[in-house]
């Protein structure tokens, strides 16, 4: 896609920047501070939406803050010429979900986030919104991910249960209805008895260029269960949980991060919902990987039990095995992970 430029690049092929199952997004030189979130809509351009709502231009390239509680709309290096069959999707990467630094894909002529018809043609932007901690950009920086379908790829329930029967996709029983439903796990973790991290407001800048750099204790708080074991999610707040299933992504597939269901809940359970090839698998050196949840709930408090049901994996047929899969040999930060932060911070 690239060779054939229906992938164009603002910027040299960055190393890693193409990923198993998709290819990173990377921020542009200009960015502008709007007044509202919005979708180009019908006919439309992103561009004749920002002289509605942009309220002032910011330029990227000395490095700029994207302050809580604000949106800001970032133009992309990279734009799009897809042929009629070809269309796409995009999501946060993992470690920028994990900040709740809220990322999505809008493009020209599009009702919908994260989504672009086959045979778009135009370029990209990046609707960024920090609802936690405020974060430091400059050009170049990867915050999103597209992957490009031809076709229906997704895998039905019974094919699915075929898979799970050949290589079992998780470390227990598999429950699949509408994709590979997944639970939280609170079971309280060695002699600290956590099972999760709550951000703490009004914390300091963290500037997305660094790694392994910042005391999670200065931007998170443990999380223990209460003594009946669950915990009580608080609308204001933001958490960091796992999954309680270990799962498998085999080679052949790739997978996405769903919400369950609507009335499981009144919470979300993801900001980045991309699982790529190998992610768990043997081959890759994962043997089971856990789901990291990135996890707010909305209007009112809401009770959370160790066990809970609260996503689901849809599965998706690769057009061939990778070259290349997720895993340590390609500095994937998050292959047999636990409960764990962004790449940010340092480890626990």
């Amino acid at each position: 896609m690239l060779a054939r430029g229906e992938i164009a690049l603002g910027y040299p092929l960055a190393d890693g920047q193409v990923q198993p199952a998709s290819i990173d997004l990377r921020l542009g030189r200009r960015a502008w501070r709007v007044r509202a979130s919005f979708l180009s809509g019908k006919g439309r351009t992103v561009g004749e939406r920002l002289e509605e709502f942009a309220m002032h231009q910011i330029d990227l390239v000395p490095g700029a803050v994207l302050e809580t509680g604000c949106v800001y709309v970032v133009e992309l290096s990279e734009s799009l010429a897809l042929p009629h069959d070809v269309s796409a999707a995009a999501n946060a990467k993992s470690s920028i979900g994990r900040l709740d630094l809220l990322t999505r894909l809008i493009v020209d002529r599009s009702i919908e986030f994260d989504r672009v018809e086959a045979g778009y043609t135009g370029p990209l932007y990046a609707e960024i919104s920090p609802r936690t901690f405020s974060v430091l950009v400059r050009p170049g920086i990867r915050l999103n991910q597209i992957r490009f379908r031809r076709g229906h790829a997704e895998i039905c329930d019974d094919d699915l249960r075929a898979l799970n029967a050949r290589e079992p996709l998780v470390n227990g029983e598999a429950l699949i209805n509408g994709g590979l439903a997944f639970s939280v796990d609170l079971t309280p973790r060695g002699e600290s008895g956590i099972v999760g991290y709550r951000a703490r407001r009004h914390a300091g800048l963290i500037d997305l260029g660094l790694t392994d750099h910042y005391d999670p204790a200065d931007f998170w708080e443990p999380v223990r269960p209460g003594r009946h074991g669950g915990i009580i999610l608080d609308p204001s707040a933001f958490y960091i949980l796992v999954s309680r299933e270990a799962v498998n992504v085999p080679p052949e597939t790739a997978a996405e991060m769903m919400p369950y269901m609507a009335v499981a809940g009144e919470f979300r359970v993801h900001y980045a919902g991309f699982f790529d090839p190998g992610f768990g698998h043997q081959s890759t050196g994962g043997a089971g990987s856990r789901g990291v949840l990135e996890v707010r709930c909305h209007e009112a408090p809401f009770a959370l039990e160790n066990g809970q049901m609260v996503g689901r994996l849809v599965y998706e047929r690769m057009a061939e095995v990778p070259d290349v899969l997720y895993g340590a040999g390609i500095g994937s930060n998050y292959q047999g992970q636990e409960l764990k932060l962004s790449k940010h911070f340092k480890a626990i």
